[in-house]
C-alpha cells in the first residue's frame, strides 16, 4: 500500500504540474479548462500510477542500464510502452478518428520521450525520501 501510495502521488503531482503549463502555456488554453481537465486526469493517474512504477522497476530490472544515456533510454522506452498504449484507447474513447490517433501518437511520442527521463527520476528521489521516512517511523522509539 505504501508504494501504491507513493508511486500515485508522484504521478499526480509530477504530470499535474507539467500538463497545467503545458495547458496553459503552449496551449493557451483557459485556467477552467485547465482545472476541469486536471481533475479529469486524476482518476486515471490514480488507476495508472503505482502499475507504472512496477512496469519502470521491471524495465530497469530485466535491461540493468549502468551509464546515463542507457537510464534515458530505458526510461523513455518503459514511459512509452506503458502511456502510448493508454493514450490511444483514451483518444478512441474520446472519439477520435484513426488518422487523428495516429497523428496525436507520432507527435506526443517526442514528448513523452522528453518528460519520461526527468519523471523517473523524480519517481525515484520521491520513493526514496519516502522509504526513508518510513523507515525512520519504524525505528523511532516509542
Amino acid at each position: 500500500m505504501h508504494r501504491f501510495i507513493v508511486d500515485t502521488l508522484a504521478t499526480i503531482i509530477f504530470f499535474t504540474l507539467i500538463a497545467t503549463l503545458t495547458e496553459l502555456f503552449v496551449a493557451g488554453m483557459e485556467p477552467s479548462e485547465v482545472l476541469m481537465t486536471r481533475l479529469i486526469m486524476i482518476p486515471m493517474m490514480v488507476i495508472t500510477g503505482r502499475p507504472y512504477g512496477i512496469w519502470r522497476d521491471w524495465f530497469f530490472k530485466k535491461t540493468k542500464p549502468t551509464i546515463s544515456w542507457s537510464k534515458v533510454l530505458i526510461d523513455g522506452l518503459a514511459f512509452l510502452s506503458f502511456q502510448l498504449p493508454i493514450y490511444a484507447l483514451t483518444l478512441v474513447i474520446a472519439g477520435a478518428d484513426q488518422n487523428e490517433v495516429i497523428i496525436l501518437l507520432t507527435s506526443t511520442s517526442f514528448l513523452m520521450f522528453i518528460v519520461s527521463r526527468p519523471f523517473g527520476v523524480y519517481l525515484e528521489a520521491v520513493g526514496t525520501w519516502a522509504n526513508a521516512t518510513n523507515s525512520q517511523k519504524s525505528v523511532a522509539p516509542s
